[in-house]
């Protein structure tokens, strides 16, 4: 009896994929499913996810739902070109709602199943700035911003204060510690 060994997966794309979260998923095509009001498969398996996004239409209507009109014209049919513009209209339209470029996915990362994980990532960011305009969004709700401001005297006060991230550490110095080789110039 011969075993082959076989060499673990390792690259870039099984990088990129150990990060998809089944249950993230589910949720992300359950939020769709209610956003668009339309029943379909929402479980949370690679292949189900790439099947019911991949020609975009429910993103844009999703994106539709949150912002009236923001994709005006959605593509039907099987041409791969006007399929893959629907994707690349709903990333524009995310990035104009607020998303940042982190946030957004390239239309080849859907339609060519190169990188799910970003896809649902997006969707929740989605779901996170709907939230914030009080949409039924998401994941957890996005903070608000918190902005301080301190009087002339405490400002003066934080000033005197020697932290240790400014590298004060009673004396000790790093002299006679040696990792390694040392630099050829």
């Amino acid at each position: 009896m011969n075993t082959v060994m076989r060499a673990p997966k390792s690259g870039f794309a099984h990088d990129i994929q150990s990060k998809y979260n089944v249950a993230q998923a589910h949720e992300a095509l359950e939020w769709i499913s209610e956003m668009i009001s339309e029943q379909f498969d929402t479980s949370g398996d690679m292949d189900n996810v790439y099947n019911q996004l991949k020609d975009g239409r429910k993103l844009c209507q999703l994106m539709n739902s949150i912002v009236p009109d923001s994709i005006r014209k959605i593509n039907s049919g099987q041409n791969s070109f006007k399929l893959m513009e629907n994707i690349a209209h709903f990333a524009e339209a995310a990035k104009i709602y607020g998303l940042s470029d982190t946030e957004t996915f390239q239309t080849v990362d859907l339609y060519e199943k190169m990188n799910l994980h970003q896809v649902i990532v997006c969707l929740f960011a989605l779901g996170r700035k709907a939230q914030k305009q009080g949409i039924r969004g998401l994941g957890p709700k996005e903070s608000d911003k918190n902005e301080r401001t301190f009087s002339a005297e405490t400002l003066k006060q934080g000033n005197m204060v020697i932290s240790t991230q400014y590298g004060y550490n009673k004396g000790a110095t790093q002299s006679g510690i040696v990792f390694g080789n040392t630099r050829h110039m």
